[in-house]
């Protein structure tokens, strides 16, 4: 079992990114929003200069999302790095994003079959 962290620069793209995991076979994904450490000094220095007192967001508009998802193998993870590689474009460019994987070596909950109802969500 592997670990699979995608940090997705362009927040707009979450949806579609999402739609082509679940098409590649990955079923569950944490998202949590975040932001990079170049992002958060551009974002203090513009704070200084126009002496804003609010905190500042984190968010689609101003940060990035981080998903995390376990998956059985390695052709999952490959499936995966290219369903995101099609949306996002190669990963080795500016703002695109950061993929990487690294083995688990113990994984319990992880494989659950329950369907959610909607009035759970």
């Amino acid at each position: 079992m592997f670990m699979i962290m995608f940090v997705l620069n362009e927040a707009g793209k979450l949806d579609k990114i999402l739609e082509s995991w679940d098409k590649a076979g990955i079923r569950g994904v944490t998202i949590i929003e975040s932001t990079g450490f170049h992002r958060r000094k551009i974002q203090r220095s513009k704070l200084h200069l126009t002496f804003l007192m609010e905190p500042i967001s984190v968010g689609a508009e101003n940060g990035n999302y981080t998903l995390l998802t376990a998956v059985q193998d390695e052709s999952t993870i490959q499936r995966c790095l290219i369903a995101t590689e099609t949306i996002v474009g190669d990963l080795d460019n500016p703002n695109t994003g950061v993929f990487m994987v690294w083995p688990l070596k113990q994984a319990k909950g992880v494989n659950k079959n329950y369907q959610l109802d909607e009035d759970q969500l």
